[in-house]
């Protein structure tokens, strides 16, 4: 072949390979364009109303009801999942007998979980949520799921100082635990979303969760899970509508609401105070040395390894432990009520006030960075509150062991380094909240001020011509010690496997 023939040839084959390249690019354009152009013609991708013929029928719909311990059926139940039937009134005004299911809520939470009237719980919406809430298909490249940041494995958050989302890239946050949220007054640790529903639907228009910054997260959320014959078949189903964002949000949220905590070892020491004092009818119903002996020797008898080692008990060597450690949790309780003041702010059946605090973490030398604003940043333009400034959510204190490092940026890595935090009064900023701070300090440096005297007292930090001072707690070594042990004794039984393996197939259906 001559020179001129090659250089021809080499030029004919650079061409194919350009108009190849060139006809995939506008290929690749062309179906990004047309997946794009689908995803906007959704019109109804946000929500829809039912349309009532393709719903299961009423007599088919299987209602989920809760039983909590003040309910006289609770004791009845056995177990977290009980089938049964109940006879009601059709829309048509026909008697009928259809199955149900009551969900028996664990001892210590004496209230149901709040349900909203326009998503009822029932078993089909529950199925449908935890198969949505387990599934990758939520997340833009398929690699992200709900579960991957809030694993039952890991007490429902991922253990990590922040999460890693989408593309490896890594959030801000410390992922909350989904275990009793569905007690939250408000979800997120600064509040942001007003429910369970509200807060599903955070994630996946996240560019560092689930969303990849291409188009509209959820129309192309939804255009993939419309791509899918059974989810399809399932909304129309429970919902009677295609797959949508308000359904998915429902479904995930009716889901949530059954992820609970309870039966600890403090709550059966609760319980066997109230039992001591309706039987005795003298003193009170708080928990003594002798409440706790009581159901640690329980705890023993029935090899109960899970809760014994929380406390770090063997369940096979460390009977002997029994009055020690029952003298210690007593006292454990006593510090958190009193001298340790963790009552403040942790309170009720889920251990919190539903309220924000700023505790000063995330402060760089007395600030606190716009990054770590929490409830203040949350809260509408016209009701900026600057008392709220770095505030973040009171988190529950059950189950804590699963769900360490704490703190909403993960900075405190044991229960012990959370401790030491509030010892020493939190971190000095301007806005740290009033409950952690020593009032009888300030005013006397403030009285000092105005006297011309010298101030003798704690350290004081000044900010704006205003004092903070953080109030140390002054505890022991012994006296941490204790207060470890009893929040160890709030970790409750360990996560009920219906919830956490979505491949488990409750008890009554085929």
């Amino acid at each position: 072949m001559c020179c001129r023939s090659k250089i021809l040839l080499g030029c004919l084959l650079a061409a194919l390979v350009l108009t190849s390249v060139i006809a995939g690019g506008l290929n690749a354009r062309t179906e990004k364009a047309e997946n794009q152009a689908s995803a906007d013609s959704l019109v109804d991708a946000d929500f829809a109303l039912p349309n009532p013929a393709v719903m299961l029928p009423f007599e088919k719909v299987q209602p989920i009801y809760f039983v909590n311990m003040n309910m006289p059926e609770w004791s009845k139940l056995g177990q977290f999942w009980n089938p049964g039937t109940e006879e009601v009134t059709a829309p048509d005004g026909s008697k009928v007998t259809r199955k149900i299911v009551k969900i028996k809520v664990p001892l210590g939470l004496t209230t149901n979980p709040p349900v909203p009237a326009e998503n009822p719980m029932t078993v089909q919406k529950w199925l449908l949520g935890r198969q949505l809430y387990y599934d990758t298909l939520l997340s833009a490249d398929g690699t992200i799921s709900c579960a991957s940041c809030h694993d039952p494995g890991r007490g429902f958050t991922d253990q990590s100082v922040v999460s890693v989302g989408i593309r490896g890239q890594k959030g801000g946050m410390n992922a909350p635990t989904v275990l009793n949220s569905a007690y939250n007054a408000l979800q997120f640790w600064d509040g942001r979303a007003a429910s369970l529903e509200d807060q599903s639907q955070g994630p996946v228009q996240n560019a560092l969760e689930m969303f990849d910054g291409d188009g509209h997260a959820w129309k192309r959320c939804v255009q993939r899970l419309r791509g899918k014959a059974d989810y399809v078949e399932q909304f129309k189903a429970v919902f009677g509508t295609p797959p949508t964002r308000d359904a998915v949000a429902k479904a995930i949220a009716a889901f949530e609401r059954t992820v609970l905590s309870g039966n600890s070892i403090q709550d059966r020491a609760e319980a066997a105070a109230r039992a001591r004092f309706a039987e005795k009818g003298v003193g009170d119903s708080t928990p003594r040395a002798a409440d706790y002996a009581k159901v640690l020797k329980a705890a023993f008898e029935a090899k109960d390894s899970y809760a014994l080692k929380a406390l770090k008990l063997d369940p096979e060597k460390d009977s002997d432990k029994i009055p020690e450690m029952a003298k210690r949790l007593a006292n454990g309780r006593n510090l958190f009520h009193n001298k340790a003041r963790c009552n403040a702010c942790h309170v009720g059946d889920n251990w919190t006030d539903n309220s924000f605090h700023n505790l000063g973490v995330g402060a760089v030398e007395g600030q606190i960075p716009p990054k770590a604003a929490g409830r203040y940043a949350a809260l509408p333009t016209g009701h900026k509150d600057p008392a709220l400034y770095g505030a973040f959510k009171t988190p529950t204190l059950r189950h804590l062991l699963g769900t360490a490092p704490y703190m909403h940026d993960g900075s405190e890595k044991d229960l012990r380094a959370v401790i030491d935090l509030y010892d020493k009064g939190g971190i000095a900023n301007p806005y740290l909240d009033i409950r952690m701070r020593d009032e009888d300090a300030e005013q006397a440096w403030r009285a000092a001020q105005a006297s011309g005297k010298k101030y003798e007292g704690p350290t004081v930090y000044v900010y704006n011509g205003q004092p903070i001072v953080p109030r140390k707690l002054g505890l022991t070594l012994e006296e941490k010690q204790d207060l470890e042990l009893f929040l160890r004794a709030l970790q409750g039984d360990p996560i009920e496997p219906l919830v956490a393996d979505v491949n488990l197939l409750p008890p009554g259906l085929k």
